[in-house]
């Protein structure tokens, strides 16, 4: 479950990535920024 989620997390921060080029947003950074390590520590952490 744990890898799920974290998967659901990285693709999500990637969609928002998409959405950074297209709307410039300081927000959406670090939103990205935060998803990208939840889903990195949630799938290849232990």
């Amino acid at each position: 479950m744990k890898k799920i989620i974290g998967l659901v997390c990285f693709l999500i921060a990637i969609g928002m990535l998409i959405m950074l080029i297209a709307h410039n947003r300081l927000v959406g950074l670090i939103i990205i920024a935060l998803l990208l390590l939840l889903g990195y520590n949630c799938f290849c952490g232990n």
